[in-house]
């Protein structure tokens, strides 16, 4: 594990739980926009994780890398099957905002350790 992977996973978080606001945000504009001739589905976001080195090569190599594919990515969105509802939007955002603020606080903590761990180098 790398010195600053810590502020690297939560700043993944936190644009995983912008892009599900954004999702939700498309719902919401949907569900005011639908009537019942003419119901929006609803869209799901979904996500692709960086390519997984192989747990064995890491097992001789705990520096193997990711062959560089960083980070948490929307790959696309797709309908799922119900049409698009406020309620349910809002109930979504309000999971989303509070993934966000859990993210930044892992942030916060991270950058507080890695400022901590440069002073102590310090003379």
């Amino acid at each position: 594990m790398a010195e600053f992977d810590l502020l690297a996973i939560a700043a993944d978080g936190m644009g995983v739980q912008r892009a599900m606001l954004d999702v939700a945000a498309r719902n919401v504009a949907a569900a005011q926009a639908s009537t019942p001739d003419h119901p929006y589905p609803r869209l799901v976001a979904r996500f692709a994780g960086p390519a997984s080195v192989d747990p064995l090569e890491r097992a001789f190599d705990p520096d193997a890398s990711d062959d560089g594919d960083e980070g948490t990515r929307l790959t696309g969105m797709t309908a799922g099957g119900d049409a698009a509802d406020a309620l349910t939007e809002m109930i979504a955002v309000l999971d989303a905002q509070r993934a966000y603020e859990a993210n930044a606080s892992v942030f916060d903590v991270g950058k507080r350790l890695a400022e901590r761990t440069l002073d102590v180098g310090r003379p």
